[in-house]
């Protein structure tokens, strides 16, 4: 099997582009963990892959996979590689593209210097629209105090197409989120994504 790709990166998450514009692949589970392992595959944070419009009003459809193979609604970070990727692969020559995702259609526009600006709409702040289930929690603010692991932490909740969760800190630099951050640190009131995914 030989699959054409490129790998990108955007403030340092890294991704594995595919075209399935102009060429054929049948992308199961076990195919995008052999992919992204960094030992045995090409490794990536995000697999995206780039297919054709499934509705008249778009360009592009746009999906994304994790290295386990599970499918995700949106990253700001590959959007503006993806549009740079149709650009340079002359699939598009567009400079505002209109891209279908599993979190609803964004809007990717790129300007005369090569620089990429993403619409993904307005943020969702309830609770039920994160997802996140606030229970033995405090609200104070517009800021939820919760215990994680022992240790009381102070977040803001958003979902621009995916959850997250904003920890305010003092410098970003020496900032010990390390603890919340662990791929099996499973949080309670997160009830489909782990604080690793919440903290970057």
């Amino acid at each position: 099997m030989l699959i054409e790709f490129t790998k990108m990166h955007g403030l340092g998450n890294d991704f594995m582009v595919i075209d399935l514009v102009t060429q054929r692949l049948d992308l199961t589970k076990d195919l995008v963990q052999l992919l992204g392992d960094r030992h045995l595959g090409i490794g990536f944070d995000q697999l995206l892959v780039v297919e054709p419009p499934m509705r008249p009003d778009v360009d592009f459809s746009y999906r994304i996979f994790n290295a386990d193979g599970s499918e995700v609604e949106q990253c700001g970070n590959g959007a503006r590689c993806f549009a740079r990727f149709v650009q340079a692969r002359k699939l598009s020559f567009k400079q505002r593209l209109r891209v279908e995702t599993a979190s609803g259609i964004i809007s990717l526009t790129t300007d005369r210097y090569g620089w990429v600006e993403v619409d993904m709409g307005k943020p969702k702040f309830e609770p039920s629209e994160i997802p996140f289930t606030p229970r033995a929690t405090t609200k104070i603010q517009n800021a939820y105090h919760l215990d994680v692991n022992g240790t009381p932490v102070q977040l803001y909740v958003a979902n621009m197409g995916n959850p997250h969760a904003v920890i305010k800190v003092d410098n970003v630099l020496d900032a010990d989120v390390e603890p919340w951050a662990k791929p099996s640190n499973r949080i309670p009131p997160f009830p489909t994504a782990s604080m690793s995914a919440l903290c970057k």
